[in-house]
């Protein structure tokens, strides 16, 4: 079993014997890097960052785009921004920026945060855009980043902020011999729409973008004001992970035609069209689900095409492209492990039978099933176990047998319908997999879904997740995943047409470890604090000239007391009542207070993830 590695993995891991490894280098195992890590001290979820996936990424966009160009003959050039909204962690955004060196890739703001941050890290020359609802100050800072020599384009989202613009420029360039300031842009509101949960990015009622009378509007005050010569794109966007390739194509002709129009009005410095982001991710773990029915290749070719032969219909200069694609550089670069701490139906096991010298007749029968289950008789011996069920559970309600009657039975055709499973796993019928529902085993997972995965809770997004050993061994239970949150959303549910089957594991003895996969876009950003989990230990995973990897910046998960003080709470104020409240207790004498003391600044300076103790000493 390979966890639909060939659908979602893009050849970046493989399985080697019974690890999961990295695709890359010599190919180390995430077991072994994970196992490092934690010999370092650290513990509970870490999140492993592979910056060499995001030049991956980055190289593949760009050489896609420049093949199409050439292959088609067009005139324009290809550039690309990462969309900060995306992934604004530090540790991302300065392998971005490292790995993207030569390609002038650039960044995209839609926030004065996020602003600042683009101004001082995108390499000068690079293209920096400016998207969302923007007030004077930010206008102001994406001035400020023209003065400093950025190339910087400020895409308007309504008429009030083109003259806010034009107030602007007044007021920068009042004096000034040559009047510098960031190139104008316009979002368009298409009639063409996206598909699936973001399609409302698209169509009339959209969120963003001007109509099409704002656009004659906002070209008449730029004609007026003489500032024509900045319009320099228009942008549109209909929408993150587009599964689909026909709806980006009918946007593109809309789009393009608008281009054409402007240009042929007398738009002279409009010379490029930005097609947002919405490059899809594959995150499926099962065929025939895939999410996106589209290569990279057909994604660049359609682009590429309908934008020359708009160009030239229309007699205008084909226009340079830029593309926000950042699910897609993002994703695949980080992957979440965390270890199973529980196993919470390991209670329905051979040695937790409470057979009794005397046993009613039926429970007698389910044993002998049991015992005696083979193949040919598999899918007989399962019904009559399912029919002694139902007779046994009638039975304790009318008070005939007792309640280790009723375990019994609970636990022996659990373990039939096991077995069964087991030795018919090549019939791939209904009956099967509903059955599958009623024996999953719940995994107790030390992280939270809520922080790490919210996309899951709140939009019901798939991550691929597969243990990262034990590969060569079969997985036989249906797997439900439980996160360590007191909340009931917080479980990824067994799903029998897109089951996840887990190893039969003791915990107690042997260490196993899940890992979630395509996670770096949205999930560390959306992610909520809720019962006060904090971001995971995160490590940067690098690989040297040898291909041997080394650990790079480790950022370990925020302390209690740091979580407290982000809320604003007075952690002064606690610290000295935890305190007082120890020194004035009359239950203990002087050597139990600086015992207990000792203990809770200890405990004050982990964070919130759990730890277990093995049997063998070592903390998980």
């Amino acid at each position: 079993m390979d966890y639909g590695l060939s659908i979602w993995g893009e050849e970046n891991f493989c399985i080697d014997g019974d690890t999961v490894n990295i695709n890359h280098g010599n190919s180390p195992s995430i077991l072994e890097i994970s196992k490092n890590i934690r010999e370092m001290g650290y513990r509970g979820p870490l999140l492993l960052r592979f910056p060499h996936l995001v030049k991956k990424q980055i190289e593949t966009l760009f050489s896609e785009f420049e093949r199409a160009r050439e292959e088609f003959g067009y005139s324009g050039r290809f550039h690309a921004v990462f969309p900060l909204k995306v992934n604004q962690y530090p540790n991302f955004v300065h392998s971005v920026i490292e790995v993207s060196e030569g390609y002038d890739y650039g960044l995209e703001a839609g926030s004065k945060a996020e602003l600042i941050i683009a101004m001082a890290l995108t390499p000068m020359g690079a293209p920096i855009t400016v998207n969302g609802f923007k007030d004077r100050e930010m206008i102001s800072l994406a001035f400020i980043a023209a003065k400093s020599g950025h190339n910087i384009v400020v895409t308007i989202e309504g008429i009030n902020e083109l003259e806010t613009i034009i107030e602007l420029n007044r007021e920068f360039n009042e004096g000034c011999e040559n009047p510098v300031a960031p190139g104008i842009g316009m979002r368009i509101r298409l009639h063409s729409s996206g598909i699936g949960i973001w399609a409302k990015s698209g169509g009339y009622s959209s969120k963003f973008g001007l109509t099409s009378t704002e656009l004659l509007e906002a070209y008449e005050m730029l004609k007026r004001e003489n500032l024509m010569h900045r319009l320099s794109m228009i942008h549109f966007h209909i929408g993150s992970q587009m599964g689909e390739i026909a709806p980006l194509k009918k946007a593109l002709r809309e789009a393009g035609n608008i281009y054409a129009e402007l240009k042929r009005r007398g738009a002279e410095g409009l010379g490029a069209i930005n097609i947002g982001g919405g490059l899809a991710v594959e995150y499926s773990q099962h065929r025939p689900n895939d999410n996106r029915n589209y290569s990279i290749k057909e994604f660049a070719n359609d682009v590429v095409y309908l934008m020359q032969e708009i160009s030239r219909s229309k007699g205008v200069d084909e226009p340079d492209i830029f593309t926000e694609s950042g699910r897609y550089v993002a994703a695949s670069h980080s992957v979440l492990v965390a270890p199973v701490l529980e196993l919470f139906s390991q209670e329905y096991s051979e040695k937790s039978l409470r057979l009794k010298e005397s046993n009613p007749p039926l429970v007698k029968e389910l044993y002998e099933l049991y015992s005696s289950m083979k193949r040919v008789n598999a899918r007989e011996y399962l019904h009559d176990a399912l029919d002694h069920m139902e007779s046994l559970l009638t039975l304790f309600d009318l008070g005939y047998i007792d309640l280790e009657d009723r375990s019994n039975t609970e636990i022996l055709v659990n373990l039939i319908v096991k077995r069964a499973i087991e030795l018919l796993d090549s019939e791939d019928t209904g009956e099967l997999k509903r059955l599958q529902n009623r024996i999953q085993e719940k995994y107790l997972v030390n992280f939270s879904i809520f922080q790490s995965l919210p996309d899951l809770w709140g939009l019901g997004q798939n991550f691929p997740v597969m243990p990262i050993s034990m590969l060569s061994r079969k997985a036989s239970r249906s797997a439900s995943i439980w996160d360590i949150t007191c909340d009931s959303d917080g479980e990824i549910a067994f799903d029998p047409q897109s089951p996840l089957l887990l190893h039969d594991i003791d915990v107690e003895r042997e260490e196993y470890f899940l890992a979630f996969f395509l996670t770096g876009a949205y999930q560390e950003v959306l992610g909520m604090r809720h019962n006060l989990f904090t971001h995971p230990t995160e490590a940067v995973i690098l690989f040297d000239e040898k291909g041997d990897y080394y650990i790079g910046e480790i950022t370990e998960a925020r302390n209690l007391m740091d979580i407290l003080e982000d809320l604003d709470y007075d952690t002064g104020a606690i610290d000295k009542i935890l305190k007082r409240n120890i020194e004035d207790s009359t239950l203990i004498d002087d050597a139990q207070k600086q015992e207990l003391l000792g203990k809770l600044y200890l405990y004050l300076s982990e964070n919130s993830y759990l730890k277990t103790v093995e049997t063998v000493g070592e903390e998980r």
